[in-house]
C-alpha cells in the first residue's frame, strides 16, 4: 500500500474541502484572476498547506483554470478552496473583462483563411 493516489496525493480531494462539494460563493469562474493579498491581513489563522501553497501560487495573477492545472487539483475543488481563502481575505479574485462592441469581422475572416491553409 503506497499511501497515495495515482497523482503521488496523500490528502484525497474531499479532505481538502471539509467534504464539502459546492463553493460558498459563486465569485469564480475558469478564467477569473486570482491575486494574493500582500501583506496579508493581521488577524488570518494559519492556512492549511494547501492554502499556503495556492497562496504561492498566486503571487502573480493567476486564472483559476491554471491554478487548478498547477496544483494537479480538479477545478471544483480548487474554487472551493479559493473560496476559503477570498472569505479570510488572503486573496483577490477579479472577473474577466467583458469585451464591448461587435466583433472585428475582418480579423476573424483573415485567421479562418489562416486556419484553411493549415
Amino acid at each position: 500500500m503506497s499511501g497515495g493516489d495515482e497523482a503521488g496525493r496523500l490528502v484525497r480531494p474531499f479532505a481538502l474541502t471539509g467534504g464539502r462539494t459546492r463553493p460558498s460563493r459563486a465569485d469564480f469562474t475558469l478564467i477569473t484572476t486570482v491575486t494574493a493579498v500582500d501583506p496579508p491581513p493581521d488577524r488570518t489563522t494559519r492556512p492549511q498547506p494547501e492554502h499556503g501553497r495556492m497562496l504561492r501560487l498566486c503571487a502573480r495573477p493567476v486564472a483559476v483554470a491554471e491554478l487548478a492545472a498547477h496544483l494537479d487539483l480538479p477545478v471544483s475543488v480548487v474554487v472551493i478552496m479559493l473560496c476559503d481563502l477570498l472569505e479570510a481575505g488572503l486573496i483577490t479574485a477579479r472577473p474577466p473583462r467583458s469585451v464591448t462592441g461587435a466583433p472585428d469581422l475582418d480579423l476573424l475572416q483573415k485567421v479562418r483563411d489562416g486556419l484553411g491553409r493549415i
